[in-house]
């Protein structure tokens, strides 16, 4: 069951105990582990070098990504992992890529969110691109729903779901996060 039809089904009471449970939890949470920002240790990571998602068809991830969103293909190489696979690669900015694996002749089944696996991919673009991007993606047919006036939800080819956030990164909805 998704989220949403799961969210559907509660009473205004069920959900105002959810928020409030919700609410303790992560105060107890930021008490125990939360260390404020002149204390806080050095991460051990440089970034992230990519995040890989499953295509089953190639041409048409590049269409979407490159042709859609703008995303520059850098480089489209065999997965090492499973002969005849393709491994391949967008520019998203700031040094990091989106990659993607297709599997032909396995039987992947269609995306779904599931404990443990991807909910969405957000990723930062300037207010104007954002803008921009809203209209291409509209024009693509492809079905949005915005939040805050930062925020696109949309889901790729695959149905994987995708963010587009006009925040800078490091923040979110105006609220430092890092």
């Amino acid at each position: 069951m998704s989220i949403d039809s799961n969210a559907a089904a509660e009473t205004p009471r069920d959900e105002s105990e959810r928020t409030a449970r919700g609410e303790a939890e992560r105060e107890r949470l930021l008490g125990l582990h939360l260390q404020p920002a002149e204390s806080r240790p050095t991460s051990s990571a440089r970034g992230l070098h990519h995040t890989a998602l499953i295509s089953s068809d190639v041409e048409r991830t590049i269409e979407f990504y490159q042709g859609v969103l703008e995303f520059p293909l850098t480089e489209l190489i065999e997965n090492r992992d499973y002969p005849g696979s393709s491994h391949f690669f967008f520019d998203i900015g700031n040094g990091n890529l989106l990659a993607f694996f297709d599997f032909p002749g396995l039987d992947v089944g269609p995306y779904a969110e599931v404990l443990g696996g991807l909910h969405h991919v957000a990723i930062s673009v300037e207010q104007e691109r954002w803008e921009h991007l809203r209209v291409k993606l509209t024009d693509a047919g492809v079905e949005l729903v915005e939040h805050s006036e930062v925020s696109l939800y949309f889901r790729d080819p695959d149905g994987a779901r995708l963010e587009l956030i006009a925040d800078p990164l490091g923040e979110m909805y105006g609220r430092q996060v890092l």
